[in-house]
């Protein structure tokens, strides 16, 4: 836990620095010398700011030869943080094998400021020109084989928000540890998204469409390996993509554009369920991809694997979403498809254990029945609800009306009752047929403007309130901020974010958060994506919601990513 909760805050105060340049006395490049002399990078920082250790890093450019980062000399002091820290300069020392001409050697550092006001910048990248003669060359320990290092660096490398936590480089010994923890946390994340309801309802389907039933246990792990290995090949492109081009995965599922499609194919896959249809691949299709011999279904199985993984979206995008956006902004392609690559295979268990096991299964009866239409009313409640946020009232009302009706004719609303266990079901699909009906009569009331039923109490869970929140006009709440000396807080939304939405449901109207609120700060909320597209790039948005808490100078003191519950909103904010 200490160690997750020092990478968040090394990255919220380097957050803070990239957004505003919260210390115009200080460039970290202009201000940073860096030179090469006796066999090491110098790396040196002026009176009263330091280097971080746990972002140093030193690397070849492209060309012939190896490059290697030798031991580094220890810290001088730590950080408020605990992180080891270097005052003045420090000397990097290098070696590498088959150098030739010039070699441009790539140094990232991170300086921070040091006092009040002190502020860390992100880790920045500079190239150094050095001539191959001046790197000594490489030493292989007694005994070990000389291994090609292409890059050598220490430590984490984190993206703001209390989700998105990225591993180190593997190549990075010293922190392998913490480099296995973060895997094992993104496997079990993986397996936690395997038992969500657009992930949960689809095994039973797959594995019957892959032809895992019936054919051993063999023959059922083979084919349900194939269909894990599809489906880590999807997140690890995902992982891969967002590295190379920075796409936000997670504020792309929550487009209505696709969630909406998503929640229609989910709707299709509740009727093969419910015995509308049975779902098969075409034959023709099906013949190419199965083959004959041992191959047979293997084919089948992977293309599953592929597509399961953007039919998963709605419910792994929160999960995996900050991640994506991590990714992103660091850059690292090999990191970034190794972490969705192990997500994917955590999310694979279930199939796994599904597909190897489901032969020894009672293959029919009544209660295989039940439990199929069982699993269709939950992935037609899932469409439901996965498009709650982005369709006009009414339409809720009648999409969990229809939800509610098909409920009642699963628990036999309609079957003839013969004996107490029979009668108790068909009584709560009789109380489900009665709130469908009343979920109706509220469609048609939204819909046509009048009241028919009796309105209960409102609900303190109401929007944040447009009369103590300021809309768009940032340069009035830092003006107001400065007047009335305290804080700004920045909602940053956009109208199709569904976390968003939310934040203002649940967390903005919350007793002790508008308590800490009207204490402390000036609230704002901003749509960075539709009607302030110009601080989009200032205050470097790239997912939503993004919360953002400002001095009254502009400068970002610290910010939050995702949608977050009253009291960790609470712990957000009170926090120094």
């Amino acid at each position: 836990m200490r160690m997750l909760t020092t990478l968040v805050l090394s990255l919220g105060l380097a957050a803070a620095a990239w957004a505003q340049r919260a210390d115009p006395g200080f460039d970290p490049v202009k201000d940073v010398s860096l030179r090469f002399e006796q066999g090491a990078v110098v790396v040196a920082v002026p009176e009263g700011a330091h280097l971080k250790a746990s972002f140093m890093a030193v690397e070849k450019k492209a060309g012939p030869g190896t490059l290697k980062l030798g031991k580094l000399p220890p810290t001088t002091a730590k950080d408020e943080l605990g992180d080891g820290i270097w005052h003045g300069r420090v000397q990097l020392p290098v070696s590498g094998a088959g150098l030739s001409g010039t070699v441009t050697l790539v140094v990232t550092y991170q300086p921070c400021t040091e006092g009040e006001g002190g502020v860390c910048y992100p880790p920045t990248t500079r190239s150094l020109a050095v001539k191959a003669g001046d790197i000594p060359a490489a030493e292989p320990a007694e005994g070990a084989p000389v291994l090609p290092i292409e890059k050598a660096s220490m430590g984490f490398k984190v993206e703001a928000g209390p989700v998105a936590v990225v591993p180190p480089s593997p190549a990075s010994a010293p922190e392998h540890s913490g480099l296995l923890l973060s895997l094992l946390l993104v496997f079990l994340a993986g397996m936690g998204a395997s038992l969500t309801p657009c992930v949960f309802p689809m095994i039973p389907i797959t594995m019957a469409i892959i032809g895992a039933k019936g054919g051993g246990k063999a023959k059922g792990f083979a084919l349900s390996a194939t269909l894990v290995l599809g489906m880590a090949v999807t997140y690890t492109t995902l992982g891969v993509l967002a590295a190379k081009s920075g796409a936000a995965f997670g504020a792309f599922a929550q487009r209505p554009g696709f969630l909406i499609p998503v929640s229609l194919l989910f709707a299709v896959f509740a009727l093969s369920l419910f015995g509308a249809f049975e779902i098969a691949l075409p034959a023709g299709l099906a013949a190419k991809l199965q083959g004959d011999g041992s191959r047979k279904g293997f084919g089948g199985a992977f293309l599953m694997g592929l597509v399961l993984g953007p039919l998963s979206a709605p419910c792994v995008g929160p999960v995996i979403g900050a991640v994506l956006v991590a990714i992103a902004q660091q850059g690292d392609v090999f990191l970034g498809g190794l972490q969705l690559f192990v997500f994917a295979l955590g999310m694979g268990v279930l199939f796994l254990v599904v597909g190897t096991f489901s032969a020894a299964l009672p293959r029919s009866g009544d209660w295989l029945t039940r439990f199929k239409q069982g699993m269709g009313l939950v992935v037609l409640g899932f469409a439901a609800w996965n498009v709650r946020l982005v369709v006009p009232e009414w339409t809720n009302f009648v999409l969990w009306s229809v939800v509610l009706l098909t409920g009642a004719a699963v628990f036999g609303a309609f079957e003839a009752a013969a004996g107490l266990v029979a009668q108790l079901r068909r009584g709560c699909a009789v109380l489900l047929l009665v709130l469908a009906v009343l979920l109706g009569i509220r469609a048609a009331e939204e819909l046509a403007g009048v009241k028919v039923l009796p309105i209960g109490s409102q609900s303190e869970s109401a929007p944040a309130p447009k009369g103590s929140w300021l809309e768009q006009d940032l340069e009035a709440a830092l003006a107001r901020a400065k007047a009335q000396h305290k804080v700004v807080l920045v909602d940053i939304y956009a109208d199709w974010c569904a976390q968003c939405k939310e934040l203002d449901e649940h967390t903005w109207p919350d007793p002790a958060v508008k308590a800490w609120i009207s204490a402390n700060a000036v609230p704002i909320r901003i749509d960075t994506d539709a009607k302030r597209k110009d601080l989009a790039s200032k205050l470097q948005i790239r997912s939503y919601p993004t919360v953002l808490l400002l001095d009254a100078e502009g400068r970002e003191l610290k910010r939050l990513l995702g949608y977050q519950k009253p009291q960790s909103m609470l712990t957000w904010l009170e926090a120094k």
